[in-house]
């Protein structure tokens, strides 16, 4: 569960990121945190991972909250940041063993995990390269199987089909359903609205560091009386259209 409460950020004294931000992501849930460039989604990513503090407000990861207790808060998410560029100088195998150490994994547990993951992701070849000689696509997966490694309760995803071949991509959505349907925690941001439709139990669309809306996408055409797409839907409510 991620929940966050009247949390807010300004930058420079004057320009505010996210404003008066309340939103509770239950166990069991693939959500949907969509919005327009520059919408507040990435700072409101930052705060819930520790990266960025808030001005104001409390944001909670399974009970734990994120000020107070920051090891505990991270031991309980996993992150996938919007650019898989880090780490590029390590080995692939390099790579995962360092997340795992920094997770406390056992090493037999470690192996499994690895040769499960790098299965899934076809990337089992190109364990022993550098990071660096890799496609975009492939460092979103290397990246994507490090924050995996110590099977984490709750998944913080910016963006994480950005890159991937058509294979990967579905079975990453395939792995964020199993995760979810196992009463865990699914919180992405996409700007592929098509996808958040198909996938997602909810969703909350940001505009200007506010949310606009949170439900269902039949909570949406509810509120519209409306059977337009998500698409056309968001952009009605963002004022991009």
């Amino acid at each position: 569960m991620i929940e966050l409460m009247y949390v807010n950020k300004s930058y420079n004294n004057k320009t505010k990121a996210v404003d008066n931000l309340t939103l509770t992501v239950q166990g069991g849930e693939i959500f949907g945190f969509l919005g327009p460039n520059g919408a507040g989604k990435t700072t409101t990513i930052k705060m819930i991972t520790g990266i960025t503090k808030p001005d104001k407000g409390t944001i909670k990861i399974n009970g734990h909250d994120v000020a107070n207790t920051p090891i505990e808060a991270k031991k309980q998410f996993g992150y996938v940041p919007d650019s898989p560029d880090l780490f590029l100088r390590l080995k692939g195998l390099e790579y995962l063993n360092f997340m795992a150490d920094m997770y406390d994994v056992p090493k037999e547990v470690r192996k499994q995990r690895i040769e499960a993951l790098a299965g899934r992701f076809d990337l089992a070849q190109a364990l022993s390269d550098p990071i660096q000689s890799y496609s975009h696509g492939m460092r979103q997966k290397i990246v994507i199987m490090g924050v995996l490694i110590h099977d984490p309760a709750v998944w913080i995803l910016d963006e994480p089909l950005t890159g991937l071949d058509p294979k990967s991509s579905y079975t990453l959505k395939e792995m964020m359903r199993e995760h979810a349907d196992s009463g865990k925690t699914v919180f992405f941001s996409t700007h592929v609205l098509e996808v958040a439709e198909k996938l997602c139990d909810r969703v909350a669309i940001i505009n200007r560091g506010e949310i606009l809306f949170c439900g269902t996408f039949k909570d949406m055409q509810e509120r519209f009386q409306s059977d337009l797409s998500l698409e056309k839907l968001f952009l009605e409510l963002t004022g991009d259209e």
